[in-house]
């Protein structure tokens, strides 16, 4: 299986989504038989590196600072093409995410909350948070969606 999380600049909630989920699954012996790749991706806005706000975010979930300005951020456009034709699936942070992917991929699309839990809540756009502390608690969110993602695909997987 191949994830793709997108959101609108791919520079806070897709690449936290990555890195985070990438991990879950190289530390699962079911996940990590079965998931090929995550990535990560923009669908409105090509950027070029990744927020500041979001380094000490992923330094606090034991991440190299190295390993975390290595992000390029890619675009659906361009580098980031492959990734939306390769994906079994998108998955978004709103319902504008949907809005702004080529009509193409929309069969692939999910929201992050409905998949983790069945219902629809938006994922702020984390940028726009100026506190730190406001910054983390919306990546524990988008971790703990992440968290159950990864319980329900792991048993999916077992399941078939």
């Amino acid at each position: 299986m191949k994830i793709l999380f997108i959101c609108m600049s791919n520079i806070c909630r897709s690449p936290f989504c990555e890195y985070v989920f990438r991990r879950m699954v190289s530390q699962d012996e079911v996940l990590s038989g079965n998931v090929e790749w995550v990535k990560s991706s923009a669908v409105f806005n090509k950027s070029f590196k990744i927020n500041s706000k979001a380094v000490p975010a992923l330094l606090r979930e034991g991440f190299e600072e190295s390993y975390i300005l290595a992000h390029e951020p890619t675009f659906k456009y361009g580098k980031g093409k492959k990734y939306f034709e390769e994906a079994d699936v998108i998955i978004g942070m709103t319902r504008s995410n949907k809005f702004f992917l080529p009509i193409k991929y929309r069969k692939k699309f999910v929201l992050l909350s409905e998949i983790a839990t069945g219902q629809y809540k938006p994922i702020p756009d984390p940028v726009l948070i100026k506190d730190i502390e406001k910054y983390y608690a919306a990546m524990d969110v988008i971790k703990d969606y992440l968290q159950k993602y990864a319980e329900i695909l792991k048993s999916e997987f077992i399941e078939n």
